[in-house]
């Protein structure tokens, strides 16, 4: 019979033996508490008795080594019969303490670890004091939803907004067209890129006018200028991409191409479908075809379906009975009394957090993976372990994948090949982003103060300092603690009252 009775999970095997002489035992040492089985000459397994040698410590190797006797038990008159030995362990034979440990808390061996309760603890205490607060914002306040909130009147007056959105796909089949003309050599390539430029910028300025000749609500200008911005990135990876291909200076990296998959195909063919294809697809970089899974799991959609509009509500809860309040009863940060202003931003903190968590988990997680499915689209890197980002640089690279690598391929690298120092290159980029932030908030508001371009913009020095100390420190902690604090306690609350009060100040604004 098997027993694990021994410590350090060690399994010591006593099987019952027919009688045997005493004399008929071969003794032999066993190191470090391993028991060896011997056959007695009738084919029956016997215990043997197990030694090990002195433990000897020494600084450098740390080994132990350790000397036990067990002598033999007797196999009594029943045990011949056939019945099981008995087993007891005694403190002599295996040592308690056989080498050098840490604590599971410990620095050294914290990261080892599996955390999963602790994990689980965390988020029972979250939902548990989150729950007290909601109960208690329902009963001091009560239900501040409004019956508009998703729905109103003067959602009718955003149609002009709805047909701008809906005659954006002629900049992608105009693009085609140019695409053509070029690989059919009927046009030059200098009168290509003219058209590619004119198309490009048309795209995105053609929906910054229709915004701002509309009085439309600012939800749904952020929403066209979403989807304006996205066409213009596809558009100029296309573009790109072609202008590659037709000088025979791409290069395919098939390392990462799934077998069978013809994402390494870069052969120079235009392709409507395949445009097509790119436009709704969840990436923002261009390229002939791409991993594709062999079919689309409706049950799994429709799970994550319900888990979009459950988040999403949570979303617009968490907007409307804690965020407008708490802005509507707030003074201007820059122009009020500076604990009263630190205050707000602090309390408008928390669910700024919870909102912007949601957003990410609703687009990033549930919406590019629905998209992804739908599509049979194989690369769903959507993002990466962000929340573990040791620097604010290495969050830049990790929290939004597509945006990410349409960077490096577009703007990091062309500006190296041009002889751009990488440190220029890095705020050329951000300077990109900055410029695309503004517009997506500052166009539907109507207000160009310049607040998202200077967060944007601000990370760079956020960057250099928590790139010194982590070559200073060799500390993960230090940046990450410098990121969520410059995260969410002072760039989202601040840049929400900051845009609010401009917003409110506006001559005619209708929030």
């Amino acid at each position: 019979m098997v027993m694990s009775d021994s410590p350090e999970g060690e399994t010591v095997t006593v099987a019952a033996a027919s009688p045997v002489a005493e004399s008929d035992l071969r003794r032999r040492p066993i190191a470090r508490g391993e028991v060896e089985d011997s056959e007695s000459k009738d084919g029956n397994l016997v215990a043997e008795e197990t030694s090990s040698e002195d433990s000897k410590i020494t600084g450098d190797e740390n080994k132990v080594e350790n000397e036990a006797s067990v002598e033999e038990k007797k196999q009594s008159g029943e045990d011949r019969g056939g019945s099981g030995a008995k087993f007891a362990y005694r403190p002599s034979e295996i040592p308690a303490h056989r080498r050098i440990k840490e604590s599971p808390l410990s620095s050294d061996a914290i990261f080892r670890q599996s955390h999963a309760g602790l994990f689980n603890l965390c988020i029972v205490v979250l939902v548990a004091v989150n729950s007290r607060l909601i109960i208690e914002n329902l009963m001091k306040y009560g239900w501040l939803i409004k019956t508009g909130f998703w729905f109103s009147s003067r959602s009718l007056r955003d149609w002009p907004l709805l047909m701008c959105c809906l005659t954006l796909p002629i900049f992608p089949l105009a693009a085609f067209l140019v695409e053509k003309l070029a690989l059919q050599k009927r046009i030059n390539e200098s009168a290509v890129i003219s058209l590619h430029i004119a198309i490009t910028t048309t795209s995105l300025l053609y929906p910054v006018l229709v915004i701002l000749r509309c009085d439309s609500a600012v939800l749904s200008g952020v929403t066209l200028m979403l989807f304006a911005c996205i066409v213009w990135l596809k558009l100029v990876s296309y573009v790109h991409t072609n202008y590659d291909m037709r000088k025979g200076t791409i290069s395919v990296d098939k390392v990462d191409v799934v077998p069978g998959s013809p994402s390494g195909d870069c052969s120079h063919e235009l392709s409507l479908k395949s445009l097509t294809y790119f436009m709704v697809a969840p990436t923002l970089c261009y390229q002939t075809s791409y991993p594709r899974t062999p079919c689309v799991r409706k049950s799994w959609v429709c799970r994550q379906f319900v888990k979009l509009i459950i988040f999403t509500g949570v979303m617009g809860f968490m907007i409307e009975q804690y965020i407008n309040p708490i802005i509507k009863n707030s003074q201007h940060p820059l122009k009020g009394n500076l604990l009263y202003a630190i205050e707000r931003v602090l309390k408008l903190s928390l669910p700024c957090l919870y909102v912007w968590l949601c957003m990410f988990y609703c687009f990033f997680h549930l919406w590019l993976n629905i998209l992804a499915e739908l599509l049979c689209f194989g690369d769903r890197e959507f993002y990466k372990d962000w929340w573990n980002a040791k620097t604010v640089e290495e969050y830049w690279k990790l929290w939004n994948m597509p945006v990410h690598k349409w960077m490096v391929r577009h703007i990091y690298f062309p500006c190296l090949r041009h002889g751009i120092p990488k440190g220029v290159a890095v705020i050329i980029a951000f300077l990109v982003s900055a410029i695309f932030h503004e517009l997506c908030i500052a166009v539907p508001c109507h207000i160009f103060k310049g607040w998202a371009f200077a967060g944007i913009m601000f990370q760079v020095p956020l960057v250099l300092i928590t790139n010194y100390l982590w070559d200073k420190f060799q500390n993960s902690m230090v940046g990450n603690m410098i990121f969520w604090f410059s995260f969410c306690i002072l760039g989202q609350p601040m840049t929400v009252l900051l845009y609010y009060h401009d917003l409110m100040n506006r001559k005619g604004a209708n929030w």
